[in-house]
């Protein structure tokens, strides 16, 4: 069982990380996956390399696991984060495109109406991303945050990003590669110490292993709000809940249904919208076996007949709702 990080050629804020990471002891060339991916072994985590967009190879872990026979636990990817503010960040997010119906063709990879199992470790790893960006005084010069679902490529495990943001300028950084790297297999600096601990590399218990036998086990499916989803990001943090599918609303495309006499149905608003949240759902249960998921949607960001139309399909769906104070 092995996790696999992928990193591009094309992004230096994808391959600078992965440099970063391959400089560490113990690496050992793997094997090469259709004649293009290659691939770096050390224990139980294979960083694999190419030269495509990072959204681009969709299906490297079934491709892995045909290629060796190895059972693939998780796919993370590193990656430049772009924003038309040009904010500078470091982002967690986990990816799909639900809302997208067939025949649509996806700008950033993937396959409409789909969305990837999200890797558990999004929320502990959040926290752990906070305390190295403090610790290489990162902060507040960039911002540590979560996006909501976008994007491909095609995975079937559970699966994140973790992006540099948000010009050149910061993807080249040597200090946000490091940081990213450090995360990305959950390293702790201390006093210039190295410590393999986030997957257990150390001999000490990985950081952000799922069990639905954990103290908590309440897994938040975020519904409503920006790319940056604040209120839910509040709550992770405050609450340390799991962390599932992320929709921001344009994830959920609703049609308004206008002047109407009486109350209207959710099954009168058009739109990809529900087939987006029960993506989202199904997703979030097959990457957090087990556990208790609790919708949590963003009130604010919603117009009444959205919000009353969304609390509908939820219930018909029999999809708990969980208010902020519920995920402790």
């Amino acid at each position: 069982m092995v996790t696999l990080v992928v990193a591009t050629t094309t992004d230096p804020a994808s391959i600078n990380p992965a440099k970063e990471l391959l400089a560490m002891p113990g690496w050992q060339p793997g094997p090469t996956l259709d004649q293009r991916v290659r691939s770096f072994i050390n224990g139980d985590v294979r960083v694999l390399e190419h030269d495509k967009g990072i959204v681009e190879e969709d299906d490297l872990d079934q491709r892995w696991e045909m290629c060796t026979g190895q059972h693939v636990d998780e796919v993370i990817f590193l990656s430049k984060h772009t924003a038309v503010s040009n904010r500078p960040a470091l982002t967690i997010h986990p990816i799909g495109v639900p809302h997208l119906k067939e025949g649509d063709v996806p700008p950033q990879g993937g396959r409409p109406g789909w969305a990837a199992p999200p890797n558990p470790r999004m929320g502990p790893w959040m926290i752990l991303l906070n305390k190295i960006a403090e610790s290489h005084n990162l902060i507040p010069e960039f911002e540590i945050t979560f996006e909501a679902t976008h994007h491909g490529p095609v995975t079937t495990k559970p699966t994140m990003f973790i992006e540099i943001g948000s010009t050149e300028e910061y993807w080249k950084r040597q200090d946000a590669a490091q940081v990213v790297a450090l995360v990305s297999f959950t390293l702790l600096v201390a006093a210039l110490l190295l410590v393999w601990e986030g997957l257990g590399l150390g001999g000490g218990p990985p950081v952000g292993n799922w069990s639905s036998t954990s103290a908590n086990n309440k897994v938040l499916l975020g519904i409503g709000g920006g790319h940056y989803v604040p209120r839910h990001t509040d709550v992770i943090k405050k609450d340390g809940c799991w962390v599932g599918q992320l929709l921001s609303g344009y994830s959920l495309p609703m049609e308004d249904p206008g002047p109407t006499k009486g109350k209207v149905s959710a099954q009168d608003i058009a739109g990809t919208w529900k087939h987006s949240i029960r993506a989202a759902y199904d997703a979030t249960k097959a990457g957090f076996p087990g556990g208790d998921i609790l919708a949590h949607l963003d009130q604010k960001s919603f117009k009444g007949w959205q919000k009353n139309a969304i609390i509908e399909f939820l219930g018909a769906q029999n999809i708990k709702i969980g208010k902020p104070g519920d995920f402790s």
